[in-house]
């Protein structure tokens, strides 16, 4: 009776800050894939009716098993029976891929694929990245997330994932933007290939990505290490960071770009991957 659902990482291609609510909210619009590479979520019965929560992977250390989970969180959201959930964490944690709200969509999937329970309609309250990571497809977000529209069909494209093991506060980030008040994204084109999304990307934003750069140093020498391979098209932070990502034409050269920052920084979390 058990079921697993796949939480992929979402990486955010473009993140323009275009306001602040009186709640304090901000106010985005970005342009948001979905990779190949990504947490496992597995759902079972719980057998004392209680909600339980089981972590293991690379980077379980540090996540806590307890109700302020993401994935309890969601679970309580979908109602009873209650159930055991075992989440295998091989994202890097408070990295700017949408790890936790991914992993609380995985769940809603994996209960409602369990026992057949509907998934709720509001999940804006699990937190604001929620709703586009049930979808996990290319999408442009606006509002403070909730509002989705699609987005032409994505080129063959291979991104190099790299994280410099460093945990970033999306709260710390947003109290050293300097101005909310910003221009929106360009509208979505066709992109025809890689070049053509990383010429387009160049005249987008992370407005994240300064206040970013001036809390940790080690966006700027990631960024840096990425743009230096051979083949990258375009490089950049990914949301609130501090995972950032290079565009690549080729498999080829992902795969080689990958190898090369691997042995300038072999203690960094690097990958290779496909948006889905």
């Amino acid at each position: 009776m058990a079921a697993e659902a796949f939480a992929p990482a979402k990486i955010n291609l473009a993140l323009h800050v275009t306001g602040k609510r009186s709640d304090g909210y901000h106010l985005i619009d970005s342009l948001v894939v979905f990779a190949a590479v990504g947490d496992k979520v597995t759902a079972e019965p719980s057998r004392d009716g209680n909600w339980h929560l089981a972590i293991n992977g690379p980077f379980a250390l540090g996540l806590n098993p307890d109700p302020s989970n993401l994935v309890i969180k969601a679970g309580k959201l979908s109602g009873d029976p209650p159930a055991l959930f075992t989440l295998t964490k091989r994202l890097p944690i408070a990295a700017g891929i949408g790890g936790g709200s991914s992993d609380a969509a995985a769940a809603l999937r994996a209960l409602s694929d369990m026992d057949g329970r509907p998934i709720p309609q509001d999940v804006v309250s699990l937190g604001a990245d929620v709703p586009v990571c049930l979808r996990a497809e290319p999408a442009r977000m606006r509002g403070i997330g909730e509002d989705l529209s699609p987005v032409p069909p994505m080129p063959k494209v291979y991104l190099v994932l790299v994280n410099a093991t460093r945990h970033m506060s999306t709260r710390a980030v947003f109290q050293t933007l300097e101005t909310a008040d910003n221009d929106p994204m360009p509208d979505p084109v066709p992109w025809d290939d890689a070049a053509a999304l990383a010429d387009w990307l160049k005249t987008t934003r992370n407005d994240l990505e300064p206040p970013a750069r001036r809390l940790d140093g080690t966006v700027a020498r990631t960024i840096d290490r990425i743009e230096d391979t051979e083949g990258c098209l375009f490089a950049r932070m990914s949301g609130s960071g501090a995972t950032c990502f290079g565009l690549y034409a080729s498999e080829d050269n992902a795969r080689r770009a990958a190898k090369a920052i691997r042995g300038f920084e072999p203690e960094w979390w690097v990958t290779t991957t496909t948006p889905l």
